[in-house]
């Protein structure tokens, strides 16, 4: 018998093995993250030439979501932000930091643990209360800044974190905007997305609106009553477009030329319109502007407590015995 010609397909099929099993833990490598002492550590691949950054672009946004219930009632039930004879009492201030109100001294739940036992005493048989975190998410600077407008905005990451903090513990979430030189509607513009959210609502504040020569700080602002009617349209449309609930809408004010021709402010059956009188001192200077300024006829009426700048801090029984009545109390 002639001898049979030796078998090399064994050596062919191992390597074309080994190169399959090499090929499937380099794919299992590339999709799963690495682990470092037991712990694991994502992949962080660098943008591609020509593409920003991650670190200092905002993700593509999306509407912000809705309540937990589906719905889109506010808080504690229902569409109109006073209804009930509903009190509310708000904390002020912004994110990561205590300078500017007692909002951002610590984390949102701690805070909102804090504003609850602040809002305790406003509690009144048939007045329930609705909670309010009141954060400024453009702030009037000292200096021009990129935009040569003297303000800037926060983070919208700090803003979701607020929002869904607000949904988490059942508050309404004001956005407070300082626009130095801008204008109030093209910076509310700019927080459209939050604002199609239903439990957040929007806050001017004309101390911080600099004219074309004016610096914050060195001056007090004001806008006219246009400049409002404008902001409070475009509001009031993106309420009734998106099926939102009645959205909180608040001017602060502490003197009177603030607001130029205050009376011709509209009112718009979507906004709730609170005149937020701030203004800090003694109980007699308090009340003083408070009665200088005050138009109860056209608004619902608002009123600010200073934790530091207060002489003999207000309490709740003397709030409540406020007249013209107020309905909305913020601390800062």
């Amino acid at each position: 018998m002639p001898d049979r010609a030796p078998d090399n397909r064994w050596p062919v099929l191992c390597l074309v093995l080994l190169v399959m099993v090499g090929l499937i833990v380099i794919a299992w490598g590339v999709n799963h993250p690495t682990e470092v002492d037991g712990a694991p550590r994502a992949v962080d691949p660098s943008p591609r030439v020509g593409e920003p950054s991650p670190s200092v672009v905002d993700p593509v946004e999306t509407p912000a979501a809705r309540p937990p219930t589906g719905t889109d009632a506010l808080p504690g039930g229902g569409t109109k932000v006073f209804a009930g004879h509903r009190f509310l009492v708000a904390y002020y201030g912004t994110g990561g930091t205590g300078s500017l109100g007692v909002l951002g001294e610590t984390d949102p739940d701690t805070m909102n643990r804090r504003l609850h036992h602040a809002a305790a005493s406003f509690h009144r048989p048939g007045r329930p209360l609705r909670y309010v975190y009141e954060l400024i998410v453009t702030i009037a600077d000292g200096h021009p800044g990129p935009g040569g407008d003297y303000s800037h905005d926060i983070a919208r990451s700090e803003v979701r974190r607020y929002i869904r903090a607000a949904h988490r513990n059942g508050a309404l979430l004001l956005l407070d905007l300082q626009t130095g030189r801008s204008t109030f509607p093209e910076v509310a513009k700019r927080w459209e997305w939050a604002l199609r959210d239903p439990w957040v609502g929007l806050a001017l504040d004309p101390e911080w609106r600099m004219g074309p020569r004016q610096v914050p700080a060195h001056t007090v602002g004001q806008v006219g009553a246009g400049e409002i009617n404008r902001t409070s349209l475009w509001l009031a449309r993106l309420t009734k477009r998106e099926g939102l609930p009645q959205k909180l809408f608040v001017l602060h004010q502490f003197r009177t030329d603030m607001i130029r021709d205050i009376g011709r402010v509209k009112q718009r059956p979507e906004l709730a319109s609170v005149q937020h009188v701030d203004g800090f001192g003694t109980p007699r200077q308090k009340l003083a502007t408070y009665h200088a300024v005050a138009r109860p006829q056209q608004f619902t009426m608002g009123f600010k407590l200073f934790y530091d700048e207060d002489v003999r801090r207000l309490r709740a029984p003397g709030v409540h015995a406020i007249r013209p009545k107020v309905r909305f109390v913020s601390f800062q």
